[in-house]
């Protein structure tokens, strides 16, 4: 593996000790940051990054790639509409083909982003040829990724118990933890997708839980939505002293002050998606709410059926709905606006960078371009005019960033995206697949498409 000096770029280390670099160089050696500081020397190749900023790569926490070649086919849809044309409709229609080009197509695209770690949410899995074939889209993309295993959410066939009544298979984690994800250390990593309360009995909750534990991986479960299967489950499993830091919430929109003060307290970490959380009915994310406790979220895309898959965007709605709240309870509270903004924007990046990290337990190999870490860097362009002249360059980063600049992407010292395009991969035959099975699914609600056309061209 060559070394690599990414040569005089504004380096955004979220290093808390090295700050930001206003020209600054990157050295990376055997896959790891060797060296930051503001003129280095080496005998490497050289990558020239003036008019660049220099980033950790972003950290998407949850989002379900597998729903990739269903593009804005949920643009429209609030949570019940999703539920019912997806999980009982769409989702049993997939193939392991589909799953494993979506789930390509779709973790590149977040390279193509900035993004160089993803959580792959993965809920649509009948067979282990599903859920292998969703490993192997992550591991031909060159992303890293934590594989969160989860379970189908089908209407139950006459004589079938309802989802909500099944443990997660241990047998299926226990193949999986000594097939194709048994290296700890490798790129691509498991976790689980659980249930938890929201969605199922207490029983299996318990079950989930204590899986998770025993095994060493984290569990993250969807919290919201309608009402709750197993009213009191939360309070229930904190008395069996089954939460803790392996255990991830995501939205959480409508858990008490008081349940949030006992998870936070516990080291449960939280994972929110702001757009879709808004826009399909949820509520309003839980970011203050942490705030308040001395807490954070991290940040993900959630669902590319029904929004765009620009970390940068979904980081700037976390910031515009929070302060969007906390600016209306002022004008309640005293008629006026706030003396100043109640969240830096600096915050922000935190979500989608080291909060990411933290929650997936990696802090010490992600998340910041700190020496001795992974070396994970997105490059991004200032463009000619748009981003210039930069004042503050992390709330640059936030506030005008985007991941259609960005221009190179390293995970693990390794080239993944370099001068504007991605490596390794045929784009074309990956957007004919793409298109071929997103018309395919999309058949069984007659929902037209003109992806195959527009492949063409």
């Amino acid at each position: 593996m060559p070394k690599l000096l990414l040569k005089s770029g504004i380096v955004v280390t979220q290093d808390p000790k090295l700050g930001v670099l206003p020209t600054g160089d990157v050295l990376i050696e055997d896959g790891r940051i060797a060296a930051v500081a503001p003129k280095l020397s080496a005998d490497a190749e050289t990558v020239d990054c003036v008019g660049h900023f220099v980033l950790p790569g972003l950290i998407n926490a949850h989002m379900h790639t597998w729903q990739t070649a269903l593009r804005s086919v949920a643009a429209n849809w609030t949570l019940l509409e999703y539920f019912r044309h997806v999980h009982a409709g769409l989702a049993t229609v997939f193939e392991p083909a589909d799953i494993h080009i979506a789930t390509l197509a779709g973790a590149l695209n977040q390279l193509d982003h900035g993004v160089t770690t993803l959580v792959d949410w993965c809920h649509n899995n009948p067979t282990p040829e599903h859920t292998d074939a969703g490993i192997a889209g992550l591991k031909e993309s060159g992303i890293r990724a934590a594989f969160f295993h989860g379970s189908p959410k089908p209407d139950p066939k006459p004589g079938e118990p309802h989802f909500s009544e099944v443990p997660h298979p241990r047998k299926e984690i226990e193949r999986l933890l000594k097939g194709p994800l048994s290296d700890h250390s490798a790129l691509v990593t498991l976790g689980m997708a659980i249930l938890g309360p929201h969605y199922s009995t207490l029983e299996v909750s318990a079950h989930d839980f204590a899986l998770a534990r025993e095994m060493g991986l984290i569990a993250s479960m969807h919290q919201g939505g309608g009402e709750a299967k197993t009213p009191g489950g939360w309070e229930s499993l904190m008395l069996q002293n089954l939460c803790g830091p392996h255990i991830n919430i995501v939205h959480g929109n409508n858990l008490t002050d008081a349940q949030l003060k006992s998870f936070v307290g516990a080291g449960v970490s939280f994972s929110i998606t702001p757009e879709n959380e808004m826009a399909q009915g949820h509520g309003h994310p839980i970011t203050g709410r942490l705030r308040a406790l001395g807490s954070a979220p991290s940040v993900g895309v959630d669902l590319e059926s029904a929004i765009g898959g620009d970390m940068f965007t979904v980081a700037r709605m976390a910031l515009a709905s929070q302060r969007a709240l906390d600016n209306a309870a002022e004008r309640t509270k005293s008629g006026g606006i706030p003396a100043t903004s109640t969240v830096p924007a600096a915050e922000a990046f935190d979500w989608i960078t080291t909060r990411g990290a933290a929650m997936l337990g990696m802090s010490d190999r992600i998340g910041s371009l700190t020496p001795g870490k992974q070396a994970d860097v997105a490059v991004m362009s200032l463009g000619p005019l748009a981003m210039w002249p930069v004042h503050d360059a992390v709330a640059s980063v936030v506030m005008q960033g985007s991941g259609a600049r960005v221009r190179d992407v390293v995970v693990a010292g390794n080239f993944c995206k370099r001068d504007g395009k991605l490596l390794g991969p045929d784009l074309a035959k990956i957007r004919t697949a793409l298109a071929a099975s997103g018309e395919r699914i999309l058949g069984r609600l007659n929902v037209p498409s003109i992806s195959r056309q527009v492949a063409a061209q």
